[in-house]
């Protein structure tokens, strides 16, 4: 498949790197593509089409190393808001559940709430999750990750057009997706 194609190229392990990067693909995809390379193919989406990428091009892909868990207490039991969160607090159902009752059906860990416990250095309370949470609810919709392009698309075109159907979003999806790299956002 030459460059100049604006047709989606089949994962085959002779494909060029180039034009496996130019195309969208879904993580199942490229779990599947890894294995058939013999690669690893777990992991989210972004390291494994790196691994991929790597592989087709004939590279040595040096994973990146595992985040380290500071810490090993995790909350359980019965949390009040004077609970200190422990270093290293995971995003455990223990602490959803206390959430949720704090905040209602509403409460999910986003990013913020990740960050939050993530970077507790042993001094801060539930209180002060319950406070992060509305502090964090305010203000210019947060940024999205890259590796959530599905959202990130969603959230442009529900911008640009305020009034299209779930179905007209998903054609444009559909679109989108079915496009090389240079090519979205042209439509």
């Amino acid at each position: 498949m030459n460059a100049d194609s604006a047709a989606r190229p089949d994962l085959t392990a002779d494909l060029a790197e180039a034009e496996f990067v130019r195309w969208y693909w879904l993580k199942d995809e490229l779990a599947s593509f890894a294995r058939q390379l013999g690669i690893r193919a777990t992991g989210g989406k972004e390291i494994l089409a790196a691994r991929i990428a790597a592989a087709l091009a004939g590279r040595e892909f040096v994973e990146p190393a595992a985040p380290s868990r500071v810490g090993g207490a995790q909350l359980s039991g019965e949390l009040s808001a004077a609970t200190v969160i422990p270093i290293g607090q995971r995003s455990s159902q223990v602490v959803r559940a206390w959430m949720a009752q704090q905040i209602g059906a509403g409460f999910h860990f986003d990013a913020a709430m990740r960050g939050f416990f993530a970077s507790s250095d042993g001094t801060k309370t539930m209180q002060d999750a319950v406070e992060h949470w509305h502090a964090t609810r305010s203000g210019d919709p947060k940024s999205i990750d890259g590796q959530f392009e599905y959202n990130r698309f969603t959230r442009a075109w529900y911008a640009a057009y305020p009034e299209g159907s779930r179905e007209e979003l998903l054609a444009a999806w559909r679109d989108y997706r079915s496009r090389p790299i240079e090519e979205r956002g042209r439509a």
